[in-house]
């Protein structure tokens, strides 16, 4: 925790869960059914649902619906994570599923911005090193993987990689400057003063 308005977001740590395949877009990770909601509370549950349920709300194979990736927290994919639909739904039900990190091939760069809004990591890495990790993920479902964001890479049992977090997103994380809102909360101060210098903004407002 830093002095500032936000956390800073130098490492993640904790058990992977593996979610196979490219081009997921945000209607599976999130289906338009379940956004008719005032607040966020109460997405993570929806996360993935139409993949995980049948039409008689049986379940289907996948891995959000085994019981040994119940606690992950670090989730692995692979290309164009998050694309199609802008909706900032997505990240906010992966984050109450229990999702803190995401490591992938690439994200759609919407999807990617929302998720910083939220604090999490969205770090890449080339497809090899993905299914590495994830076939690791399978095998060791228990075992930790750290994200360190400051440093760019990946730990996995013994094994360490370089991966790459924008710059930017980097620079949000490490210094604790991602949350926005927070950011001018903090600064209400110089925010009134610049607005009271301002010719066009009316006292009243």
């Amino acid at each position: 925790m830093t002095d500032g308005p936000a956390e800073t977001v130098e490492h993640v740590s904790g058990s992977g869960i593996p979610v196979r395949g490219n081009d997921i877009d945000t209607d599976q990770i999130i289906p338009a059914r379940f956004m008719k909601v005032v607040t966020f509370d109460g997405l993570g549950q929806f996360s993935f649902f139409d993949q995980r349920f049948d039409g008689d709300d049986n379940e289907k194979e996948h891995p959000m619906n085994e019981d040994r990736f119940r606690d992950a927290s670090v989730m692995v994919v692979n290309a164009n994570f998050g694309c199609g639909s802008s909706r900032e739904h997505a990240p906010q039900a992966l984050v109450r599923w229990g999702i803190d990190a995401i490591i992938g091939e690439s994200f759609a760069e919407i999807f990617a911005g929302n998720c910083l809004a939220l604090g999490v990591p969205t770090v890449t890495a080339d497809a090899e090193t993905v299914t590495a990790i994830q076939d690791w993920v399978d095998d060791n479902p228990d075992g930790d993987i750290d994200v360190d964001v400051a440093n760019e890479t990946v730990t996995y049992g013994d094994t360490t990689v370089d991966v790459t977090v924008d710059d930017a997103q980097r620079k949000a994380l490490v210094e604790g400057v991602w949350d926005t809102t927070a950011l001018m909360k903090a600064n209400a101060g110089e925010v009134e003063k610049t607005a009271a210098s301002l010719p066009y903004v009316d006292d009243a407002a």
